[in-house]
């Protein structure tokens, strides 16, 4: 990845997109190791982690790595999911964030040089190509090495760098956690969540 010392940078992670690419590549973020690597080789000038929670009425398995992410330099933007029951019967919980993300974006784009999306998500291409014509260079890191591609196409072409998360395991990542049984069954885990597209 391209970075320069003096550019100002702001880091964009949607939380339950990143999840789930760094989960099907075998490994958990280390946001603590993230946050200090973009801090040496840039003017980091925000780090905001997206991500939708259950109602605080429920525990989610989410508040502890939230709570850190709080009191240790990142900016984090919470919604409560939305819980409906689909045509078999079966709970299922929603959450997108989507638009706030993309609010935050063109707010802080016109006092940036460098904005790194963590998504692969296509609804963001337009957004991207909005920023880039404020003049920001857009990096988008995701991954085409799980099977399906985390990153759709179209985000892909319209990012100025395409940064394969694969790539970065050693230097943002660490192993992942074995995860108890009753994790399993969890409702509130960002992988379980859908995202309404």
């Amino acid at each position: 990845m391209h970075l320069y010392k003096d550019e100002r940078t702001a880091l964009y992670l949607d939380g339950s997109n990143l999840y789930a690419t760094a989960r099907t590549l075998n490994f958990d973020i280390d946001y603590k190791k993230l946050l200090a690597w973009f801090r040496e080789r840039t003017r980091l000038i925000r780090a905001i982690y997206y991500t939708a929670l259950l109602d605080e009425a429920e525990y989610s398995p989410l508040r502890p790595l939230i709570d850190w992410l709080d009191y240790n330099g990142y900016m984090v933007v919470t919604k409560p999911v939305k819980e409906f029951t689909d045509s078999q019967g079966r709970r299922k919980i929603k959450g997108n964030m989507d638009i706030e993300l993309a609010v935050d974006m063109m707010r802080l784009a016109p006092k940036l040089d460098h904005v790194i999306l963590f998504s692969g998500d296509g609804d963001f291409r337009s957004l991207v190509e909005a920023v880039q014509d404020m003049g920001c260079r857009v990096s988008v890191i995701s991954s085409v090495q799980t099977k399906p591609a985390m990153i759709a196409d179209e985000l892909r072409r319209q990012a100025d760098e395409f940064v394969e998360l694969d790539e970065m395991k050693d230097i943002i990542g660490r192993p992942p956690r074995p995860r108890p049984p009753e994790e399993d069954y969890a409702p509130a885990g960002p992988a379980d969540m859908e995202i309404d597209d």
